[in-house]
């Protein structure tokens, strides 16, 4: 129950009720001053917080932007390139947001705090000053009565007369502060319902405005989260691939043999025996030999004695060295040399093991290859056994093993591995292997496949063409990178680009099915890249290398229809392409390049009213000026951005609940069910936002929600037209893919008697 009301006509009795009804109001307005103080003093905290909130976001991305990356090598690829300049898009971002931020809160101390100061200053300072007056108006008047009751009746008529006007204007003046006080409590009263209100209202206006600017942010930030979560993982699977041999090199380089080669920059020279074949056979010739490192030159001069000839020296041009194998020939000491101006290898033979180190470690010698079940040099290259083991492998994969998860990536057991080798290249009887027996199984047959693709003599894509094909992949234009490894793919030997052809093909369709075996063209390459393609030499720079023949294998496979499937088009008449304002180039994913948002600033003018009681800026008039328009995400123009297609709806980035039935009741009929589902097939949490705080009973028929004075509260935006606010989940989901799902393409699957070019 409320107060009774004060009616002016008791001020004049100013009895016992009228005198305890005022102090209930007195209370009352005691209460409220504590109140406001309260209010105040928490307003002024809630703005402070946010300014010191505000100021540290802002250090922290100053902090974000001052910071550069540097990367090892010559060349960045697209996803090394978006991670470099990570941190500048978080800093401008951040930014943005804060600014914002500063600009909706700077007028807060304006909207809120000075208004509730005003009104404890004028309304109610202003009654405890009549409250003070009526006080002592009072306080005059009764003791005045007293005196006025206590003069003697025996006094002169002028002097009693005199008395009571005196009295009577005492109490005229007490009833005109006694009224004057209960007009103001009034006042007080009915005030304070919108001068209280309205400045909180406003301040509220403004919070909710900031964090409705952060969700539309947040929906803009979500595409590149995604592109950079994506290039996050590809640069993951690039460092796991060139972890292992990055290490396995550092291992040698610690050996003391490794350490003496490189402190040993002089010419490396002595006596070496050197295995000629003459007309009665093989003999050994002595020679003294030198060798310089800088330009692999090897000089020799025959020891033999001729008569009245002067032996010349022979210069060799050094191509490689590698350690003969014991069981391979009947001299110790030995090693062959391969050179550029002779055909077949040179077979030297050292003084002493100690001397054949030194020859090898100054020539970059390397061991032979012992774990490689293929023995015969013959056997190493690509023949038709090659050919029938590749389309076996790959039937059987296709046939049984293409949604197998982590298909290529799981390793088999090595035993299993080199016993199938070691049976399907058995020179007596080649190819008898039964790939349905129960001691295969699929990983042994996956890994026998990359297995045999590193063992060839040379690569699958040559030395030859290795510093062409790395240079394209580094270069910033996608059109020349795409067309340039287009055209040195054609420049392969044939039989290669055939084995090529059949492999990429093969890759196509199991990256098709990426959904089941989670294997992507990104992830594809990763494991194909060192495997296709490897420098003749092993140093740090062809290691770090490694995601640049990642990126060609990647290319290979996205673009197959174009860098296999057709030939390159006849240098002496370019194709026309399609006019383009600018040329393709490498460009970062970013977010910064969009359009700058423009809000209108509060004031305190939103929220008052006219003197006629007209409110014409009022949210609750229907106004929208008073309340910001929210911008829908836009998006980049072209050339800013490197996103693969439009943006989806903010419901689209993060999956909806299967119980928010809410939302689905409100959502599109003809939306697909899948798109309820995150990148990664995770659930996400959504959070349905309707046009009010509370429930509230539908409008009576007849009237319209909209209705000047019947309008139902801030925001009247019916709950079906909201977006719901989609929260990321509390771990970063897996990237999803580039490539799409194709089809299966037309004549697939490999017949193994096709005969080999």
């Amino acid at each position: 129950m409320g107060h009774p009301p004060l009616e002016f006509s008791d001020c004049y009795k100013d009895s016992p009720d009228f005198r305890e009804t005022l102090k209930c109001y007195e209370l009352e307005l005691e209460r409220t001053n504590k109140f406001l103080k309260e209010l105040i003093k928490d307003g002024n905290s809630v703005i402070a917080a946010i300014k010191g909130y505000s100021l540290a976001v802002q250090k922290f991305s100053q902090t974000l932007s001052t910071f550069q990356f540097d990367f090892i090598g010559d060349s960045l690829t697209d996803d090394e390139i978006n991670i470099a300049e990570s941190f500048q898009e978080f800093a401008g971002l951040l930014q943005e947001v804060e600014h914002d931020r500063m600009m909706m809160i700077q007028n807060a101390t304006t909207l809120l705090i000075k208004p509730l100061e005003k009104f404890r200053k004028e309304q109610i300072g202003a009654t405890k000053e009549k409250k003070k007056k009526f006080e002592k108006e009072g306080e005059k008047y009764y003791s005045l009565l007293d005196k006025h009751l206590n003069l003697s009746a025996k006094k002169k008529e002028s002097q009693l007369q005199e008395a009571d006007d005196l009295l009577d204007k005492e109490r005229v003046n007490f009833y005109d502060s006694s009224v004057e006080y209960v007009y103001q409590i009034h006042q007080v009263q009915d005030r304070k319902k919108f001068d209280v209100v309205e400045p909180v209202l406003a301040f509220l206006h403004s919070i909710f405005t900031i964090n409705s600017l952060v969700v539309e942010t947040t929906q803009d930030f979500m595409p590149y989260k995604q592109e950079l979560q994506l290039s996050l993982q590809n640069t993951r699977n690039h460092y796991e691939s060139t972890c292992e041999e990055l290490e396995e090199l550092m291992m040698r380089m610690k050996e003391p043999s490794q350490i003496c080669k490189i402190q040993n920059f002089l010419p490396m020279e002595g006596f070496l025996y050197i295995q000629e074949k003459r007309a009665l056979g093989v003999s050994w010739v002595k020679h003294y030999c030198k060798y310089h490192k800088e330009g692999k030159q090897l000089t020799m001069v025959s020891c033999e004695q001729k008569p009245n000839t002067k032996q010349a020296p022979t210069l060799l041009t050094l191509k490689s060295c590698i350690r003969r194998r014991t069981e391979s020939i009947d001299k110790r000491f030995c090693f062959d040399v391969e050179t550029a101006e002779r055909n077949a290898p040179v077979t030297f033979q050292a003084l002493s093991e100690g001397d054949r180190k030194l020859w090898m470690e100054a020539m970059d010698g390397k061991e032979p290859i012992y774990h490689s079940p293929i023995h015969k040099q013959a056997e190493m290259e690509l023949n038709e056994t090659g050919f029938k083991f590749v389309k076996k492998c790959i039937n059987y994969i296709e046939d049984k093993a293409i949604t197998q998860e982590g298909v290529y990536r799981t390793v088999g057991s090595n035993i299993q591995v080199q016993k199938l080798i070691n049976t399907f290249f058995d020179p007596t009887n080649p190819g008898n292997v039964d790939f349905n027996s129960s001691d295969i199984d699929d990983k042994t047959i996956t890994s026998a496949l990359k297995f045999y693709l590193r063992s060839l003599s040379e690569p699958l894509m040559t030395y030859d063409l290795h510093r062409d094909l790395m240079c394209a992949a580094k270069s910033d234009n996608l059109d020349f990178r795409l067309s340039e490894i287009h055209s040195l793919i054609y420049k392969l030997p044939e039989k290669n680009r055939e084995m090529l052809e059949i492999l990429i093909t093969h890759l196509v369709y199991v990256c098709s099915c990426s959904d089941e075996n989670r294997m992507t063209p990104s992830n594809m390459a990763v494991i194909f890249g060192p495997t296709l393609m490897r420098a003749k030499e092993e140093t740090v720079a062809a290691m770090l290398d490694i995601k640049f023949q990642n990126i060609v294998v990647e290319i290979l496979i996205e673009d197959y229809e174009k860098t296999l499937s057709s030939s390159p088009e006849d240098s002496t008449a370019p194709p026309v392409l399609p006019p383009r304002v600018t040329p393709r180039k490498r460009q970062p994913i970013t977010i910064s390049k969009r359009p700058a948002r423009v809000h209108q600033t509060l004031s305190p003018d939103h929220f008052q009213h006219t003197e006629n009681g007209q409110d014409h800026t009022s949210i609750v008039d229907g106004d929208v000026s008073a309340s910001p328009k929210h911008l829908k995400p836009t998006k980049p123009p072209s050339g800013a951005s490197l996103l693969p297609r439009e943006p989806p709806l903010r419901q689209g980035f993060i999956p909806r609940p299967a119980n928010c039935q809410e939302v689905e009741r409100t959502s599109d009929t003809r939306q697909k069910p899948d798109s309820s589902l995150a990148a990664n097939g995770e659930p996400g949490i959504c959070v349905s936002r309707v046009g009010s705080f509370q429930s509230r009973k539908p409008p009576p028929k007849g009237t319209t929600a909209n209705r000047e004075g019947n309008s139902d509260g801030p925001i009247r935006t019916k709950a079906a037209e909201k977006h719901p606010i989609c929260r990321p989940p509390i771990r970063p989901p897996e990237p999803p893919s580039r490539f799409p799902t194709p089809q299966k393409p037309p004549g697939l699957v490999i017949s193994e008697g096709t005969p080999t070019s």
